[in-house]
């Protein structure tokens, strides 16, 4: 099995639960990586204290919220957990409420869950994928969903071409074309790329994860991977480093938190949405 399902023990799926509220839903999804002895029940209590601190940034795309919270002495090793919820609940994000699907992450550290992360993102991006996991009758149907490959990814009109209001050289971080490479012309008012994207939650560790691989996405399809570097980061470092980057790509409570940083500050809904993402860049690097 993939990465992803290697971190979900079948006895940390829960199908068809009852919950009142979200706070209900999350200690599910907390029980479940308690009973694997995956954390201590403090584990479960500092996720719901995230959403009351960073409000409901975790309901990463409709209907589905990633629980988690930072790494601390009650987790003992980096696992997952998934609930279905019988009837889904609203946890107050005004875009991807109500939540059916739950998962909660614990993290070892802050690598060790990247590449489980990056493959539940094409997962929860791919219609089929989702379907599966929105269907499942049984913990093996969840693992089979969860450790497919991976999907194709989402499409968007097309590869990143100039308006033709502002064209742009083969290198989006040149302030001006090198002499002899054609006649790509520059907005005189672009300010020159600092060559770094930040994607931020609350805790650097799961949702920014989501934002970094499918902004990942993005630029390769655009053919500007080398060109740029996309840096998943907490709340508290994305406010000291923010003026070091072109822009963040964060959640809308997660915006609110941040305040005015200095950079433009682009809200996903989305996070697994590649022309989301797309149409934020495009708009930051005048594409």
């Amino acid at each position: 099995m993939s990465q992803l399902s290697d971190l979900l023990d079948p006895s940390a799926i829960l199908l068809d639960a009852s919950a009142q509220d979200w706070r209900a839903a999350i200690r599910l999804s907390g029980d479940l990586l308690v009973s694997t002895d995956a954390t201590g029940s403090d584990y479960t209590e500092a996720m719901i204290r995230t959403v009351e601190e960073h409000g409901p940034y975790i309901v990463i795309t409709p209907g589905f919220a990633l629980a988690h919270s930072r790494p601390d002495d009650s987790v003992h090793r980096t696992a997952l957990s998934f609930v279905r919820l019988a009837a889904p609940i609203p946890f107050g994000h005004p875009a991807n409420d109500p939540v059916s699907l739950v998962m909660a992450l614990a993290a070892a550290d802050t690598s060790a869950h990247q590449a489980a992360l990056a493959a539940l993102a094409g997962v929860l991006a791919d219609p089929e994928g989702r379907r599966a996991l929105d269907t499942a009758t049984t913990s093996a149907e969840v693992l089979t969903a969860l450790g497919a490959d991976s999907p194709a990814a989402e499409t968007t009109s097309s590869a990143a071409t100039p308006s033709a209001a502002a064209a742009v050289p083969a290198d989006p971080t040149a302030s001006a074309a090198p002499e002899g490479r054609g006649s790509a012309v520059v907005d005189p008012d672009a300010v020159p790329s600092k060559h770094l994207i930040l994607t931020v939650c609350g805790n650097g560790l799961g949702t920014s994860l989501f934002l970094k691989n499918t902004a990942e996405q993005v630029l390769d399809r655009w053919g500007w991977s080398s060109y740029l570097d996309i840096q998943a980061t907490d709340t508290i470092s994305a406010k000291g480093r923010a003026t070091d980057s072109d822009v963040i790509l964060t959640s809308g409570a997660i915006a609110e938190t941040l305040g005015d940083v200095g950079v433009p500050v682009e809200v996903i809904e989305n996070f697994t949405s590649q022309s989301e993402i797309d149409a934020a860049l495009r708009r930051v690097y005048a594409v």
